[in-house]
């Protein structure tokens, strides 16, 4: 049975990524940045087509020269997701990308100098409807702000991205989304609940430098749950020293979890115990693995045994309640006459499971009305 999702998203303003909506209701964007050198743009629009095929709504580019600048127009022809820009400093890049198609800017207002460079940015932004974003870090805050606050606290982060905001009021701009990240999570949320409160933009979630793959996971996964269970949030990115293809999987898992995106299988298996009839970890990371490229919202349950099997079959779209030698297969719920051998289990779940994919995507059925 499908509950209704307690979350209560925070107001906040409409703007567009390329065609992607990003706050008022919008659903949460997910998005990675690529690691490739920009200017091989073979390997980079590889990487951002890897990214795309793993579920990316957007992909952020790093243009460190205008060289890169350069390349960013070929990349853009190629890209399948809208890009956003990571500029720092040069003025004269963020005008280059925005003429060669950028779909956000991700450049810091007081960073690029003089009154008149800043506005010639914000005018080109506001030419061809080119949000931007606003990005402050804990490990990065201007030398007053470290004199002043002693270490990054969340005062000190908000205080620094509202120097950026009042720029870009100033010049009446008002289409831009702020992060305030900090590879801190206690650091992070405050700072995130604080900016919350004092501007209706969207915000973009992250925990900077949160670490390798397993232990960034983690991080990630606790940092933004807090604020995503709140409310807070509008687009993501889970920063991981891994596959960038990772930070997707693992922000599309943190959003399935707290029910907010349904993107591909949701598995539900037990941890295993002496009662599996069947080897249940290894049945579930083969399946993960062979089941990567469905992206059909569906959750599969898959028990070891009768003692919880039955009760979570009953509420998957396709379950498993492990049992000697056959073990029992559930569709919407309901128990089937087929049972699957536990020899090859493997092989008869996922055909199973790509029978079911096939029927919902043909007959177009809500995946939420199947249980409720």
């Amino acid at each position: 049975m499908m509950h209704e999702n307690p979350i209560k998203r925070r107001p906040s303003r409409r703007l567009y990524v390329g065609n992607v909506p990003i706050g008022d209701g919008a659903p949460i964007a997910v998005q990675s940045m690529t690691n490739t050198e920009t200017t091989d743009i073979d390997a980079t629009v590889a990487q951002i087509e890897a990214l795309a095929q793993a579920g990316a709504d957007i992909v952020r580019v790093s243009v460190p020269t205008m060289e890169a600048a350069e390349a960013f127009k070929f990349i853009k022809q190629r890209s399948p997701v809208p890009l956003v820009t990571d500029i720092h400093f040069d003025y004269r890049i963020a005008l280059k990308v925005a003429e060669y198609g950028a779909d956000c800017l991700r450049i810091n207002p007081g960073n690029i100098g003089r009154e008149d460079r800043v506005k010639a940015v914000v005018d080109a932004a506001r030419e061809r409807n080119i949000p931007i974003r606003i990005g402050v870090n804990g490990g990065s805050l201007e030398k007053d702000l470290q004199e002043k606050y002693g270490e990054p606290t969340a005062e000190a982060l908000v205080e620094s991205a509202m120097r950026h905001v009042d720029i870009l009021d100033k010049l009446d701009f008002h289409d831009f989304k702020v992060s305030v990240k900090a590879s801190d999570v206690f650091l992070a949320v405050e700072s995130y609940r604080l900016l919350a409160k004092k501007i209706d933009q969207p915000l973009h979630l992250g925990i900077t430098e949160a670490g390798g793959k397993r232990s960034g996971a983690v991080k990630s996964s606790v940092g933004l749950g807090m604020l995503l269970a709140e409310g807070i949030g509008d687009t993501l990115r889970v920063s991981l020293a891994a596959d960038p293809v990772e930070e997707i999987k693992v922000g599309f898992d943190i959003l399935k979890s707290l029910r907010i995106r349904a993107r591909g299988i949701n598995f539900i298996a037990c941890p295993s115990c002496s009662r599996q009839e069947f080897d249940v970890i290894s049945t579930v990371n083969e399946l993960e693995q062979r089941l990567e490229d469905i992206t059909t919202p569906m959750d599969v349950s898959v028990i070891g045994c009768v003692v919880n099997g039955p009760g979570e079959a009953l509420i998957s779209h396709v379950g498993l309640a492990g049992a000697k030698n056959k073990s029992g297969l559930y569709i919407g719920g309901a128990r089937q006459k087929l049972r699957l051998d536990n020899h090859n289990l493997v092989d008869e779940l996922e055909a199973q499971i790509r029978e079911q994919v096939k029927f919902i995507e043909a007959n177009k059925i809500d995946v939420k009305e199947i249980n409720g």
